[in-house]
């Protein structure tokens, strides 16, 4: 089991977390509790309703819908981050493929941390921003802009 402290530092190199600053790291540390499945355990099904955010310690997570496989999540990565944010079912199905630790971030109490902690809310938004730009540049979205409207 990890302390408290190992767990701030594990969340600074969590690309979701990047931006918070790591004094308030503590905070979201006191409610990420450690979880662990089996070779081929399902972590969550498609369809099932968010209730988590998860962090790989160690090992790795196939997110998948049947057969056909949208990604992996490996040590530091975090995967299921819009359940933090969206009510709408989970749009994959996530399967551990091999012995997986993770963080477990709780939706409920997270909302409960962000009510109380703006900064971790500024931090978080920030770097899921970050993401969702990195995203739109891969599928090549983007690039002119829309009189009246903000580009960033």
């Amino acid at each position: 089991m990890l302390t408290v402290i190992e767990k701030v530092i594990f969340l600074q190199n969590v690309d979701v977390f990047s931006e918070v600053p790591s004094e308030h790291l503590a905070y979201l540390a006191a409610i990420a509790e450690e979880v662990a499945f089996d070779e081929d355990e399902v972590i969550y099904r498609e369809q099932d309703l968010p209730d988590a955010l998860y962090l790989v310690l160690d090992g790795s997570v196939r997110l998948h819908r049947d057969t056909e496989e949208i990604t992996n999540a490996s040590a530091r990565e975090a995967f299921g981050s819009w359940a933090l944010f969206d009510n709408e079912p989970r749009v994959v199905t996530a399967t551990a493929l091999e012995e997986t630790r993770l963080l477990r971030v709780d939706r409920e109490e997270f909302i409960d941390l962000l009510a109380d902690h703006v900064q971790i809310t500024e931090g978080v938004l920030k770097a899921m921003a970050g993401r969702l730009r990195g995203l739109i540049g891969r599928v090549g979205v983007g690039g002119q802009s829309n009189p009246g409207r903000g580009n960033s």
